[in-house]
């Protein structure tokens, strides 16, 4: 029990910052000149699920739209994402992308 309530908070902490890099992706972005951001997600996703599109992510998962695919990842999976962020922002800043 123990272990599972460590790996729930990691869990929690990985969700919030996730919502953090998130935020500061989209703003990279939209300073990077993507007017699209849906688009710019959907392939991060897809670079990171072998092709996959947000919508066949919520379907893999019995999501319904309306539902948050980072609510419904273990830890391991959010650290991979918050990965994929976080590379990402720096990037299209680093280099100013356009």
């Amino acid at each position: 029990m123990h272990d599972q309530l460590i790996d729930d908070s990691k869990r929690v902490q990985l969700r919030d910052e996730m919502t953090e890099h998130n935020k500061k992706l989209a703003s990279a972005a939209k300073s990077a000149g993507v007017f699209h951001y849906g688009n710019f997600q959907d392939a991060g996703y897809m670079g990171l699920y072998g092709g996959l599109r947000q919508k066949d992510i919520h379907r893999a998962k019995g999501l319904d739209q309306k539902q948050s695919i980072l609510d419904h990842m273990g830890s391991e999976e959010l650290a991979a994402n918050l990965f994929r962020a976080t590379q990402t922002e720096a990037k299209l800043r680093r280099e100013g992308i356009r």
